[in-house]
């Protein structure tokens, strides 16, 4: 029977890989601080699900298939899979993280945790019984999405359709109906001046790494927020930290970070500067697309390459093709 090691985080999707699978597979997960013990597996494995990849994991010779068991690649090094292995990734989390985007969007304008909080301990001081000032509302704010792939462009939809005015950067020339103006990668700066909140949707890599840094967040209006569904280290740690302290833009909404959990430190801080203490920032644990329709949408795209493995079909979301 084929063999499929499930590693780390990628074990999570295990049962829904298991109810879309339509040729026999033996799905063996493998802890995060297991590979060296799973060895045995490893080699046996015809393909290795996984969210990371380095030089380290012990692969064995009949290895076809790296599955990357989300979107992003800044955790794979390619230059470590070996030519003959076929390299995909997987889908299926725009429709959480462009609900959750458009959820801190309008909690923001509508001052929802501030007026919640508020009146649970007993305050009226958000309502007009107690003249209260008035909160905003979403429809008629600007939103720029740095980075127009499948996700910026759920975020667009959703957008647009509360009455919200989309403008976009991609780094690729791409037009979407729910866009009202696109900027070009070159011209970033010139959207960033013009947006009450600023969504970063894009991959992480080489040229996106510290994207914002002080300079670029300077360019951003007082009353601007900063919305990262995307990687942590797009923007520089500790000119966000400042920029957000010293109240220099509104504030963010962030849902990524810098550090994450590893076995050797299972609950870290997120960063190394104390965002958590900032009164004009949403914070999250890297949640926005896990939810359960994330688990059926990527765990049958997972399975329809393992049967396409299988069955000797065409994979799907090829993200670089075996070479003989």
């Amino acid at each position: 029977m084929n063999e499929a090691v499930l590693f780390g985080m990628a074990a999570a999707y295990e049962e829904s890989i298991r109810a879309a699978l339509r040729t026999p597979w033996r799905l063996l997960p493998v802890p995060e601080d297991a590979a060296a013990e799973a060895g045995a597996a490893f080699a046996r494995a015809r393909a290795l699900v996984t969210t990371r990849f380095d030089r380290s994991f012990p692969l064995g010779s009949g290895l076809e298939l790296l599955q990357v068991a989300g979107a992003g690649l800044d955790a794979v090094d390619l230059d470590a899979v070996p030519a003959r292995v076929a390299v995909c990734n997987a889908y299926g989390h725009e429709e959480g993280m462009a609900e959750y985007v458009v959820l801190a969007i309008l909690a923001w304008r509508h001052r929802l945790f501030a007026m919640v909080e508020s009146f649970r301990a007993g305050s009226w001081r958000f309502s007009g019984h107690a003249h209260g000032p008035p909160h905003q509302e979403a429809a008629g704010a600007v939103v720029g999405i740095v980075g127009l792939g499948r996700l910026g462009r759920a975020i667009a939809d959703k957008a647009a359709a509360l009455g919200m005015e989309v403008l976009a950067c991609n780094r690729t020339p791409r037009t979407h109906p729910a866009v009202r103006a696109f900027y070009s990668w070159e011209r970033l700066d010139e959207l960033l001046p013009r947006v009450d909140f600023l969504v970063l949707a894009c991959a992480l890599d080489a040229a996106t790494r510290g994207l914002f840094d002080a300079d670029r967040l300077a360019r951003l209006r007082p009353q601007a927020v900063l919305v990262n569904v995307a990687r942590g280290p797009l923007c520089v740690e500790a000119d966000l930290f400042a920029a957000l302290k010293e109240k220099r833009i509104a504030g963010a909404v962030l849902d990524v970070w810098w550090r994450y959990p590893s076995p050797a430190d299972p609950a870290p801080r997120p960063s190394a500067y104390p965002f958590h203490e900032l009164d004009n920032v949403i914070l999250t644990p890297h949640a926005s697309a896990w939810t359960e329709g994330l688990f059926r949408r990527r765990g049958a795209q997972i399975a329809h390459n393992l049967d396409a493995l299988a069955t000797g079909q065409p994979l799907i979301n090829l993200v670089r093709a075996p070479m003989s």
